[in-house]
């Protein structure tokens, strides 16, 4: 239900997953004038004047980014089903906090093995934002079950 705050939180946290299947994600600056970029798809090495180069693969980094916004959509659509819907927030959250530290866990390989500084873009603020958010929407759901156990004690 879309008047539920949870639900504001949960669609929030599937536009902006969605955010990462498009563009870079993490850039990186060399010293010799190239570009490091982390992408859904893998490392790729921008170089002047030729095509990037796929540098490695980053296949858990990308099942996070599939799984998020499924499992924050799930999550939404299955809103009379309190019980159901907590523990896919729990998920939601444990796999952020596994995405938040894959993230880190790649940067800082990336600055030691190429020499690499990084450059400061907004989609670096989106995984704190999103983990943020799955714990608001986490709260919200165990408030409205607690709400929903209230009233069906005065009964």
């Amino acid at each position: 239900m879309i008047q539920r705050i949870q639900s504001v939180y949960l669609s929030l946290i599937t536009l902006l997953s969605l955010i990462f299947l498009k563009g870079g994600f993490l850039v990186f600056s060399e010293k010799s004038v190239s570009f490091i970029r982390v992408t859904f798809n893998g490392l790729f090495r921008y170089g002047t004047g030729h095509n990037p180069e796929l540098v490695e693969k980053l296949l858990p980094l990308s099942v996070l980014i599939v799984l998020i916004p499924l499992i924050s959509l799930i999550t939404v659509l299955i809103f009379k089903n309190r019980k159901i819907q907590k523990r896919m927030s729990i998920i939601l959250i444990i796999l952020t906090i596994i995405f938040v530290a894959a993230l880190i866990h790649v940067s800082f390989s990336i600055i030691s093995k190429f020499d690499a500084t990084i450059i400061p873009g907004i989609k670096m603020i989106l995984p704190i934002l999103i983990l943020v958010l799955s714990i608001l929407a986490y709260t919200g759901i165990r408030k409205d079950d607690r709400l929903v156990k209230s009233y069906d004690r005065l009964r």
